[in-house]
This record gives C-alpha cells, sequence and structure tokens, in this order.
C-alpha cells in the first residue's frame, strides 16, 4: 500500500481495497503449493474472509449501501 497524503477518505479507502486484495490474491496461489489440507482449507477462508472487506470497501466508495451514505 502507498502512503497517501491526503485527507480523502476514499483515496484511503482504495489503497487499503487494492492491498487486501493482493494479500487475497496471495492467498488463493498459495493454496495449489502446500501440501497440507488445513493449510488450503486456511488460505481459501481467509480469502473469503477478506473478499467480504473488498465488497465493504467497494460499498463504501461507491455509497451503494444505505450504511455508508
Amino acid at each position: 500500500m502507498k502512503e497517501l497524503n491526503t485527507n480523502n477518505p476514499k483515496e484511503h479507502a482504495q489503497n487499503i481495497q487494492s492491498g487486501i486484495e493482493e494479500i487475497s490474491d496471495h492467498l488463493r496461489k498459495d493454496i495449489s503449493k502446500v501440501e497440507d489440507p488445513r493449510a488450503k482449507a486456511l488460505f481459501e477462508t481467509s480469502a473469503e474472509v477478506l473478499d467480504g472487506l473488498i465488497k465493504a470497501f467497494s460499498h463504501f466508495q461507491q455509497e451503494n449501501e444505505e450504511a455508508w451514505k
């Protein structure tokens, strides 16, 4: 993630969302690199949780959820 010099919350949200997306992608790629089924399940579950956060950050930026209006 970048260090931002702005007070715009949407820009910070986009920056954080990008970092979360990167971690989620990394987890999914690592699933095929490990043999341990528990690790595979952990990585997949973690990616799914992060995907929920990505969605929340996206909704905040787009203001398409009642809570963010």
